[in-house]
């Protein structure tokens, strides 16, 4: 038989083989966490995902489509919260399919196990497997099925409720990853991007971070971890997985999923936190973490052309003249298309080069044209620290427009950058904002912006030290 041949061949036969192993499973793997990791009742149990979802409330929805998302498998009580913050973002999304991908805790072996069974049952019903999908990424990666890596592997089973209750519709194909090795990630991620091509499928990568370190020390090497997800820092990632570096458990299903999404997502940090909260003890910790990778837009980034900002100016300033003067607003209706579109806005008022007055809008709530007209009269006459501006004062106004990209949550306060970035910290029904000219202007450290922020939300000045939420956003700013 001729080599191309038998080449051809071989796919076939893994792929045959994957089909037969339906019939020496068609069970429904039996809840083995229920009662101890998470509630048996049903009631119970869906009342607790739900109270946790409901705690995410706060967190801003992103523009583009959900990739993956990374997310704990520690029992509920522990990292039940800050897996909330993942799948609060794809809950009702119409997603088809959730892959998991687990690391395997209990039993070495090389590659991956792929589930060829009917279901996942949990109180809250059975998790339906798309064993045709789970067919076709065994074909494209040659990879089969191992009893034992499911029998009792947690790291799948704590996410199938969460499954369960954000995508009532969607099937699973529940996945465990063997050692982790550059060579399995690499041949996963192929076959995936062969399998998923043109499905609606969302990847979930099952992972705590750091072990059992002391809580100053977790708290760095979770840092350290995140920044490395963040980047893409793949290779970096593996090397310390294969080195048995305690950095994550689920090293293998997180840079099988950043590679999936490499070149076409970024990635989102949605919330970190550690077990101390839970456990009441600090020398001996478990990392958690929650991100999503979000597909970057394939439309042209939004911007101002001159006339644009020419356009918004002249509104701005007419606008305060005619509302100072007569109480009314001018009628106005946008040449250009950009001034429909929704944006978050400030407009800033100064006279003879000090503030007279800045109100604005943080959301996309209003198309361009409507918030600058809303925010110069809010500027004008309702910034709170300001008297009204009198028809005295109008010549000797100048007007300044900040234009707002979507807020965008962080983790790690090092990635603020004083000039380029504005923030909002958010904490305790609290939020201050600072624009990213006012760094400049004060000429600011990093940290010295994160404490005034903190302190125009009425928070103490080292409250995003402590709990405070964190976004980000930028700015077109002209004048």
């Amino acid at each position: 038989m001729p080599i191309h041949a038998r080449k051809n061949i071989a796919p076939l036969v893994l792929f045959l083989l994957f089909i037969a192993s339906f019939s020496w499973s068609q069970d429904v793997r039996k809840a083995q966490l229920a009662g101890s990791w998470y509630p048996k009742e049903p009631e119970a149990l869906s009342r607790l995902l739900d109270h946790f979802l409901k705690n995410t409330q706060n967190q801003p929805m992103p523009s583009g489509d959900i990739l993956a998302i990374i997310a704990p498998h520690a029992g509920y009580a522990y990292s039940g919260q800050v897996a909330a913050y993942a799948y609060k973002l794809i809950q009702n999304k119409k997603y088809e399919t959730a892959v998991i991908l687990s690391p395997s805790h209990r039993l070495r072996f090389d590659g991956c196990s792929i589930y060829p069974g009917t279901g996942y049952e949990t109180p809250l019903g059975i998790a339906e497997v798309d064993t045709f999908l789970a067919a076709e990424i065994g074909k494209a990666t040659g990879f089969g099925y191992i009893a034992q890596a499911h029998q009792a592997e947690h790291a799948v089973e704590i996410h199938v409720p969460f499954v369960q209750r954000v995508l009532p519709q969607a099937k699973i194909v529940p996945i465990v990853m063997g050692i982790t090795k550059k060579t399995t990630i690499l041949r996963l991620v192929e076959g995936l991007k062969t399998a998923l091509a043109g499905k609606k499928v969302i990847i979930i990568a099952s992972t705590d971070l750091s072990h059992f370190l002391e809580k100053k020390e977790a708290n760095e090497t979770d840092k350290n971890t995140i920044s490395l997800i963040r980047d893409f820092k793949t290779n970096e990632l593996i090397h310390k997985c294969e080195r048995g570096e305690n950095l994550m458990c689920g090293g293998g299903p997180v840079v099988a999923a950043l590679l999936y999404g490499k070149d076409k997502a970024n990635v989102e940090i949605l919330h970190y936190a550690d077990s101390s909260k839970v456990s009441q003890d600090e020398s001996s910790v478990v990392g958690y973490l929650a991100a999503a990778l979000i597909a970057t837009s394939t439309k042209q980034e939004f911007h101002l052309s001159e006339q644009d900002k020419k356009e918004l100016l002249q509104l701005a300033y007419s606008t305060v003249d005619l509302y100072v003067r007569e109480n009314k607003v001018p009628e106005f209706k946008p040449k250009s298309a950009n001034l429909l579109r929704k944006c978050g806005a400030f407009v800033t008022l100064n006279k003879q080069g000090k503030l007279r007055g800045c109100i604005g809008f943080i959301e996309p709530v209003l198309p361009l044209h409507q918030a600058v007209m809303q925010a110069s009269i809010y500027a004008a006459c309702r910034d709170a620290r300001f008297l009204p501006v009198s028809r005295d004062e109008l010549d000797d106004l100048d007007v300044e427009i900040s234009v707002l990209t979507p807020l965008r949550k962080i983790v790690n306060p090092n990635l603020v950058t004083p000039g380029k970035h504005g923030l909002v910290i958010a904490k305790e029904g609290k939020r201050g904002l600072l624009l990213p000219q006012v760094a400049i202007e004060h000429n600011w450290t990093r940290e010295t912006f994160l404490e005034r922020t903190c302190l125009k939300a009425g928070l103490p000045k080292n409250a995003w030290r402590t709990g405070a939420d964190i976004f980000v956003f930028e700015a077109i700013v002209f004048h």
